[in-house]
């Protein structure tokens, strides 16, 4: 399917959001508890912030995502809805006891930490990321940390910082195939980036699993779906997601195509041939879905 002028893609109209993408609105006592505690602490997950439709699955098994170096990004992806602009470099180096604190609220056995862009930092945020890493790992050694991190623009000293604070997991999202790069991300992000960042941190830190992440939906075919595969593979990632891409406002990109639950189970068949570790492929599924099931995977081996 060839993909239309992006200016057609904003302005058509967004199609019947179909049944089986009608989520419940998260409940349960134990969510419900620790939303509660999260407030009095002035506490936020990006589970929260983002409407994520797993979210109490996730808290129940103790595991959240939270969002460091505030909320404005340097770029402008046409998928996103997180405000751009210049953020001014600043950072919050209260972020790093949040993190510590989160971890200790919600008795988290899996923290996944994430970022917008910040290409207005010297080394982009890798220090600040490290920094987080290595102060749950202090106080609660016990606790894995999963990092989903943005480019970085390929700068290889801002990747070292990184990788040497130790993270469980490594996370950077291509996103979507090869072709639609350029019009869905950042024109600073790309396809070939994304695939050199991943395996730069699978070449200096092979003990460290990366995963990738792609949204399907946008106007991709199947057979450059399983080319993203590949080539992700071909670059040692470990473990990857598959999940419906859904238009966060009518000003942005439109979705081409709702894909069917037997859909993406076909696409996890597919993943798993290929060779990846851990696949999750779902129409509800994000970037950090069940995070925590790929030690689940590890014990298992």
């Amino acid at each position: 399917m060839q993909i239309k002028e992006n200016t057609n893609l904003k302005r058509k109209l967004i199609k019947r959001m179909p049944s089986w993408l009608k989520s419940k609105i998260p409940s349960g006592e134990n969510y419900k508890i620790i939303s509660k505690e999260l407030r009095k602490r002035s506490l936020f997950t990006v589970c929260e912030e983002a409407s994520c439709p797993n979210m109490a699955e996730c808290w129940d098994k103790k595991t959240a995502t939270m969002m460091i170096l505030g909320d404005i990004c340097t770029r402008g992806c046409r998928f996103c809805k997180v405000k751009t602009g210049h953020p001014g470099g600043i950072v919050n180096e209260g972020e790093i006891q949040a993190a510590v604190e989160m971890v200790k609220v919600m008795s988290l056995k899996y923290l996944v930490v994430t970022s917008v862009d910040r290409d207005d930092l010297a080394d982009y945020g890798a220090t600040h990321f490290a920094n987080v890493v290595k102060a749950i790992k202090s106080d609660y050694p016990n606790v894995l940390v999963e990092v989903l991190v943005p480019d970085f623009c390929g700068d290889e000293n801002s990747m070292n910082i990184l990788g040497k604070s130790s993270p469980f997991v490594i996370a950077h999202n291509v996103e979507t195939v090869r072709r639609l790069s350029t019009e869905v991300r950042d024109q600073r992000a790309g396809y070939q980036k994304s695939l050199d960042v991943l395996k730069f941190y699978k070449t200096n830190f092979h003990n460290i699993a990366t995963k990738s992440s792609i949204m399907i939906g946008l106007g991709e075919s199947m057979v450059e779906i399983e080319e993203t595969l590949r080539d992700l593979k071909n670059v040692g990632v470990n473990i990857v997601t598959l999940g419906q891409y859904l238009t966060p406002t009518k000003k942005h990109l439109a979705v081409e195509k709702y894909y069917t639950p037997e859909e993406f189970t076909t696409l996890k068949k597919l993943a798993y041939r290929i060779g990846f570790d851990f696949v999750a492929s779902g129409p509800m599924v994000r970037s950090s879905y069940r995070a925590y099931d790929y030690l689940e995977f590890l014990k298992e081996r």
